[in-house]
């Protein structure tokens, strides 16, 4: 193998350029000028990449090209190298190694002519407050300070400084609702305490007092006291909210003749509180200056009547809705659609829901006789509404159905109850027998909105009329339409207790339907005290047996239908004199007592062994005929006068019975 040079290290591009020349093989090429001076940094560098390295390439051994230094072809002219361009204005703020370039001239495109200066700037005699972080605020804050002083350093006038923004009030949160409630609810309590006096509490023979153990255990409070129970609503009244006036209150009858009450007076020094039965002082006389004219009293009197006959449905007059009710028999209805034709002429003249509520009821008492057939039977009819029309026989159930059909036409709301009723076939449980197993079912009746939103409990079949043994006996009872609910609520027991609709949303237990208010026996009431203006509900006494060696005195009290119900107006003219049928000591001799009245009670004091002997019954009479002529309107001083004379005839209607024992 031949010998090999050892390779040479060369420091610049000239240096291996001289080595290549120095080879015997190398034709010298003509000498070309000196190269400049090698440019300093990136000249030097550009320089560099810019010369190649001539080599010489040998024939092709075995297919392989190899580089020989002995053949080396003819060097290639060498190219300029392209000038430096300069750098640019941006990164003269890095320098190069070495000198820096020089500056190229601008382009006339380029050269701006140079501002005027501006004249210095003063400096600013206001102190700055301590910068925030936000640029925002720093901001705000040198436009509020710069702002505050109305004239500058050199007298020049400044705007007026800017004012902060006026902003609504925030809502109240959520507690401080929470608090001014709480406050405002205390403060109102305070105010109703400070103005309510309590009523001093009655004793009650209901409730008589239980022996404690030592007291009430340390650290528990006393209960309060019991309030006085709400007074009941009148009859037929279908709201406490209405604007109604309020009614006078009641007038009380006299005691008992063998009890004296005494009125205390505060006599002497009112400080000391002493008191003495004394007789009442003399009232006041009467300011004549201020009453008021003949014209005036009329005025309300008429104007309270309209009112009261609104309101209650005993004094209503319901002639409108009763004279509709005759005038469409059967046999003038519409085949095609009887409800709709009902529910059209029977309630389409009305706009009250009350009247035309009674214009339904009315008509079933004219039109439908109850199925006592088919109810002895175990068959009783039972068909549409539509049916019923026309056949006119139906049991309660029937009528219940036929009223609501006509009722819901008409735009009513109306529905059907079903429950337990103290009709025919029930028996009044005796004193101390107990009451019977629940079952409320056998009787329908109806719910249906009337005035002001107010449900009203009616029974279309019992108000049509009643059996009588086994026959119907047809008799309008308008009891079944007017009277309350409460007093409804004592004959009918509903199977859902929600359609009790009392006016204190109580509900009766079945024992207490049973029984009844008396609990036991009431007395015996005839069907003509609707007319004769006496409410059962508020008579005494109101059990049927009384004790004649008692010791007593019996007080027989009962009371009108309401407050404003008058015999001229709502009954059969003038008012009929009630006297109480009695037989005497040991049954000896039959007498008449008539009752004194006040306009709303009546009443009278017998005592007991006067009433008669054991086993006879005493009678409420109301006076019809008294000497072959017309009774009504007579008064108690004529009677006891009449009866003084001596001989004399006398006829009179029973109304209520009670038997002696």
């Amino acid at each position: 193998m031949a010998d090999t040079e050892e390779p040479q290290h060369f420091n610049s591009l000239a240096e291996r350029i001289a080595a290549l020349n120095k080879q015997p093989n190398f034709v010298e090429p003509k000498k070309k000028p000196p190269p400049p001076p090698p440019p300093s940094g990136a000249t030097r560098l550009a320089a560099r990449h810019t010369q190649q390295p001539q080599v010489t390439v040998s024939p092709p051994l075995n297919g392989h090209a190899q580089a020989s230094p002995s053949s080396t072809p003819p060097a290639r002219p060498v190219k300029k190298a392209p000038p430096v361009l300069p750098q640019r204005t941006n990164t003269a703020s890095q320098p190069c190694r070495g000198a820096s370039p020089p500056q190229l001239p601008r382009r006339d495109s380029e050269q701006v002519k140079e501002s005027p200066a501006l004249p210095p700037r003063r400096a600013s005699t206001q102190s700055l407050a301590i910068r925030r972080n936000s640029n925002e605020s720093v901001r705000s804050t040198i436009s509020a300070l710069s702002l505050n002083n109305t004239l500058s350093s050199d007298g020049r006038r400044l705007p007026p400084p800017l004012e902060e923004a006026i902003l609504p009030p925030l809502p109240p949160s959520r507690k401080e609702r929470e608090a001014a409630q709480a406050q405002d609810k205390e403060s109102s309590r305070a105010a109703i305490a400070s103005k309510i006096v309590k009523a001093p509490l009655l004793p009650t023979r209901s409730t008589p007092a239980l022996p404690t153990r030592g007291g009430p255990p340390e650290g528990r409070p006393s209960l309060p006291p019991r309030l006085p129970s709400r007074p009941a609503q009148a009859h037929g009244a279908p709201d406490a909210s209405n604007s109604v006036p309020t009614l006078p209150a009641r007038r009380l009858p006299p005691p008992p003749a063998n009890f004296v009450r005494t009125i205390p007076e505060v006599t002497g020094n009112t400080a000391g509180g002493t008191l003495a039965d004394t007789a009442v002082a003399a009232p006041p006389p009467v300011p004549l200056a201020s009453r008021p004219s003949a014209a005036q009293i009329d005025a309300v009197s008429a104007k309270s009547t309209a009112q009261q006959d609104s309101s209650c449905l005993i004094c209503r007059d319901f002639s409108a809705p009763d004279g509709a009710a005759t005038q469409y028999p059967p046999s003038v209805i519409d085949r095609g659609d009887p409800i709709g034709f009902l529910a059209h002429h029977l309630c389409g003249p009305f706009s009250s829901p009350t009247d035309k509520a009674r214009a339904i009821f009315t008509w079933c008492h004219h039109n439908i006789d109850y199925d006592v057939a088919g109810f002895f039977a175990g068959c009783p009819a039972r068909g549409t509404a539509s049916e019923t029309v026309f056949s006119g026989k139906a049991v309660c159930e029937g009528y219940a159905r036929t009223f609501e059909a006509i009722a819901k036409r008409a735009g009513l709301e109306c529905i059907v109850v079903g429950g337990h009723g103290k009709g025919f076939g029930f028996t009044p449980v005796k004193d101390g027998q107990p009451p019977p197993p629940r079952k409320a079912s056998g009787h329908a009746w109806n719910a249906v909105k009337i005035d002001n939103g107010f449900w009203k409990l009616i029974d279309p079949c019992w108000g049509a009329g009643h059996l009588d043994g086994h026959s119907y006996k047809r008799a309008f009872n308008t009891q079944q339409f007017t009277m309350s609910n409460e007093h409804f609520g004592w004959r009918h027991f509903p199977e859902d207790s929600r359609y009790f609709y009392r006016d204190d949303h109580r509900v009766l237990s079945w024992e207490e339907y049973v029984m009844g208010p008396t609990r036991g026996e009431r007395a015996m009431w005839y069907g003509n005290t609707l007319e004769e203006g006496i409410s059962e509900w508020n008579s005494s006494p109101p059990q049927k047996r009384i004790q004649v060696h008692s010791g007593e005195t019996v007080r027989f009290q009962f009371a009108k239908l309401c407050e404003h119900w008058t015999a001229e107006r709502n009954g059969r003219g003038k008012p009929r004199l009630l006297m109480m049928n009695i037989h005497g000591v040991n049954g000896s001799k039959d007498d008449q007592v008539p009752l004194d009245t006040d306009g709303f009670w009546w009443w009278c004091d017998i005592p007991a062994r006067d009433l008669g002997s054991p086993g006879q019954k005493v009678q409420l009479y109301g006076l019809n005929v008294l000497n072959g002529k017309d009774a009504m309107g007579i008064t108690k001083q004529q009677f006891l006068k009449t009866k003084s004379s001596g001989g004399y005839s006398m006829s009179w209607v029973s109304i209520a019975e009670w038997e002696l024992v």
